[in-house]
């Protein structure tokens, strides 16, 4: 039995040692020094140095470089369906959040597509990702409105929640938002007041607290 066990070893170290090939060449890593490997979504997944995230396929091809701009969050609360439940970025529908800081350092979110382009512009201040093609965010309008008397430009915000497509194209408008402050001192992250349910199908938060169901009129895609 002993003779047997060696012969067995000799016999599986031979192939190493005829290609001069050690455990390190074998299992040789495409891409090395990570510290996190999220799982795949949309045929790609997210990999993290840092404070950076990349994508590779599903051959271990860093696809997209690391980039600091895609959304994510430390200890998310899953249950959340805008950008604070998000814990790894991800690919929904072929779109993932990133986020840029615009004036006062307040976020906007957007999406890129599947080869890193930024394909729906970051004017959102809330936005879940997309489900069945669709997603819902708070839009945010800038107007320039005139200079003061030290001759800085004054801005006018409008806020509009809807429901948009992975074109970026606004579907149908849900309702005006207010008192969303846009100085970076005051400002918190508004919270989405409708959820998709269905296709054409929406829930819609009162101001009272409660919801409403809402069946809207919008083509299939």
């Amino acid at each position: 039995m002993k003779r047997i066990i060696i012969t067995f070893v000799v016999l599986l170290t031979l192939p190493l040692l005829g290609n001069s090939q050690t455990l390190n060449d074998i299992n040789k890593p495409t891409i090395q020094g990570l510290d996190e490997v999220a799982p795949f979504h949309g045929g790609l997944a997210a990999v993290r140095k840092g404070e950076q995230w990349g994508f590779i396929d599903k051959t271990g091809k860093l696809v997209i470089d690391f980039r600091d701009d895609l959304v994510w969050n430390k200890g998310a609360d899953t249950t959340r369906q805008d950008v604070m439940g998000v814990s790894y970025p991800r690919f929904k529908d072929g779109r993932c959040l990133v986020k840029v800081l615009k004036e006062e350092d307040i976020p906007h979110y957007g999406f890129i597509d599947t080869e890193g382009k930024i394909v729906i512009a970051p004017e959102y201040l809330n936005v879940t990702e997309f489900d069945q093609g669709r997603a819902v965010g708070i839009y945010v309008k800038k107007t320039l409105r005139g200079k003061n008397n030290f001759q800085l430009n004054i801005y006018d915000y409008s806020f509009m929640e809807v429901v948009l497509n992975t074109t970026g194209e606004i579907e149908w408008p849900l309702a005006e938002r207010d008192n969303i402050l846009m100085s970076k001192r005051r400002y918190g992250l508004p919270e989405l007041k409708a959820k998709l349910l269905a296709d054409n199908l929406i829930s819609i938060k009162s101001k009272k607290g409660n919801w409403k169901i809402h069946k809207l009129e919008l083509q299939s895609k």
